[in-house]
């Protein structure tokens, strides 16, 4: 796909060549990195065949897998920088896509209202209505400039991974809900000529009224700080592996770090957003008062919210290594393990999520005894069988000593698993 893709954009990558220096174009990033990740693709297939090999290392077979890594290697540092030159490029123009859709969703509702207002006439309610979302749209689109090196308004959402955040996208959605209900009081409160329809929207904001929605806010913001600090925590002890994205997508609210869909996650965006809709749907039904969610659906959201800490809670977990065996290969005889042999690594959680690039395959180091090998990357057609989650394979060094060693294997994220001991002959 990468190279299809790289085929069809040609033509534009010839004008920009990968610098763009036109403004914050993320085009030129863009065709650069596509044309890194063709360039790589077709080297690990042409490894992968057995192709490219240079003759002072094809007669060996350490020699020439060695090689191919070392090769490879270099080939994804170029596209992880080229990606990552992408990512940049991208956040930086997000500022405007995130201002547009504020606008956008303004127009929308002004459409809503107009032809709502068709047969029942124009009220103070409507007007209030749009001049709420004037206001939170030009708050936001202040946002968005002062933080338009980091995503515009997006920037409070994106987690220290460059990821959205599900809890901060959750909390943040419900907190400039409630802000644009508050604003629509106000907005009425200001146009309200009798004593009357004033006491009637102040009444509208006791607590009474709101207690559930606020009790939903409540929960949601705790939750976003609460998740924050578990992950720090869980990051700094080890006990839960993060690599760096290269920018945000939208499916990490949905998703793990490798990109496969969470149901703590997904349960939890759509209760919420299920509770959300039922909220707006209440106010523009009655705009005289906060949205009265019912307690029903406000211990629904916290059931869900409850669900989605827990699951933050369980995902992760530290690598671990469950045995150490000699490589064999067909038709050798058994023995025990020397210098100079492949040794075999089992065990879990080897290859953190969001860690299956090649850059970051690269990054595994296994130390042996006092001594660091870097593991080898082994192509086969479409991605790589070593280094993998659960078996890594690397060659015992002649710097190894003889004797006891222990084993440890340091993962891409910086995670060191536990030692296991093996006897290494002469």
């Amino acid at each position: 796909m990468a190279v299809q893709e790289a085929r069809r954009g040609g033509t534009d990558a010839d004008a920009h060549k990968g610098g763009c220096t036109c403004g914050d174009c993320p085009h030129g990033a863009r065709a650069g990195h596509r044309r890194a990740v063709a360039e790589f693709l077709a080297m690990r297939d042409e490894f992968a065949a057995g192709h490219g090999l240079p003759a002072a290392v094809a007669h060996s077979a350490s020699a020439s897998r060695q090689w191919v890594s070392e090769e490879l290697t270099q080939s994804a540092e170029l596209v992880a920088e080229r990606s990552r030159a992408e990512g940049d490029a991208w956040l930086a123009s997000l500022w405007r896509r995130t201002a547009g859709t504020v606008w956008a969703a303004v127009v929308l509702l002004l459409l809503v209202q107009a032809f709502t207002a068709i047969g029942v006439g124009w009220t103070s309610a409507r007007t209030a209505g749009i001049l709420a979302a004037l206001v939170v749209a030009g708050g936001l689109t202040a946002a968005s400039w002062f933080h338009r090196a980091r995503g515009g308004a997006l920037a409070p959402v994106i987690g220290e991974d460059n990821r959205l955040s599900t809890s901060r996208v959750v909390a943040a959605t419900w907190v400039l809900f409630l802000a644009y209900a508050v604003l629509v009081l106000v907005g009425r409160l200001a146009a309200a000529s009798g004593s009357r329809e004033r006491d009637a929207l102040l009444a509208g904001l006791e607590l009474a009224r709101g207690a559930g929605v606020v009790t939903v806010l409540a929960v949601v913001c705790g939750i976003a700080v609460l998740v924050r600090r578990v992950v720090g925590l869980r990051v700094l002890g080890q006990r839960l592996q993060k690599v760096r994205a290269d920018r945000p997508r939208a499916a990490d609210l949905l998703t793990d770090d490798s990109g496969r869909g969470t149901f703590a996650d997904i349960q939890y965006v759509v209760i919420g957003a299920v509770a959300l809709a039922f909220a707006a749907v209440r106010l523009a039904r009655r705009p005289d008062q906060l949205p009265d969610l019912p307690w029903g659906l406000a211990v629904l959201v916290l059931v869900s919210a409850a669900t989605y800490v827990a699951g933050k809670y369980a995902e992760g977990g530290r690598p671990v290594i469950l045995s150490v065996v000699r490589a064999r290969e067909a038709g050798d005889l058994d023995a025990p393990i020397r210098t100079g042999d492949d040794i075999e690594i089992r065990g879990a959680g080897f290859v953190p999520p969001g860690a299956q690039t090649a850059d970051r395959l690269s990054r595994m180091v296994v130390r042996i005894g006092t001594v660091h090998v870097h593991v080898p990357l082994v192509p086969v057609s479409g991605g790589f069988n070593n280094p993998t989650d659960s078996l890594l394979r690397v060659p015992v060094p002649a710097d190894v000593e003889p004797g006891r060693r222990e084993v440890q294997v340091v993962t891409a994220a910086g995670v060191e698993t536990n030692r296991y001991a093996i006897d290494v002959t002469d």
